[in-house]
């Protein structure tokens, strides 16, 4: 069954405590933001064929989210994937394939979707998060909302590409994580976020 309207538009709160780490990155990837690289599609492309060896029927999708999926907006120099399963509560199915092709084990939120995290940094790859999901995902669907509103409102596009920048730089001035680079964003992603649903017909 599709993410209805309603779990779609459920707001989000990180909590750490909630957060079950398996294991730690074996590189910290740089809180960088760089110009849009033309590459970035193609690597994303090696990488989906990559999982889908892996895994064969077990995967129902595999989408370029994150600004590397954004032709045309600045991003770190990271590729972000959405892997939707059939089953994300079922890690041994998955987890030891998808180690075994170069990806690893990070962490596991399953009050969050049940949202399973892999990294695949290692000396010489690209960095590349890969974000597994069950079925109809409302965090996916999500990520899809806001990529194909940016892809059609440059106003937004070039806003987001802003706040990208000074958070990224705001964070390297404080020594903060990635987290912190994140939540930097949150109060720009929930207005676009929230410009795209109304787009959508989701709210008034």
């Amino acid at each position: 069954m599709p993410a209805t309207v309603a779990q779609i538009l459920a707001p989000y709160e990180y909590k750490p405590e909630q957060v079950e780490r398996v294991a730690q990155r074996t590189i910290q990837p740089p809180i960088t933001i760089v110009e849009p690289n033309p590459e970035w599609p193609q690597r994303f492309e090696e990488v989906k064929v990559r999982i889908q060896k892996a895994l064969g029927a077990l995967v129902l999708d595999i989408a370029h989210s994150g600004s590397t999926g954004v032709p045309g907006l600045p991003a770190k120099d990271i590729i972000d994937v959405d892997l939707t399963v059939k089953d994300a509560t079922d890690e041994a199915s998955y987890g030891k394939p998808l180690e075994e092709a170069g990806f690893r084990f990070i962490l596991r939120e399953p009050r969050w979707h049940q949202h399973r995290f892999f990294v695949e940094n290692w000396p010489g790859a690209y960095h590349v998060n890969l974000h597994v999901w069950g079925p109809d995902s409302p965090e996916a669907t999500r990520h899809r909302i806001f990529r194909d509103w940016l892809l059609k409102t440059p106003s937004d596009l070039e806003l987001y590409a802003k706040v990208k920048r000074e958070a990224a730089e705001q964070t390297a001035i404080a020594g903060d994580s990635m987290m912190d680079y994140t939540l930097r964003k949150d109060e720009a992603i929930h207005g676009i976020l929230e410009r795209a649903f109304r787009d959508l017909g989701y709210i008034e």
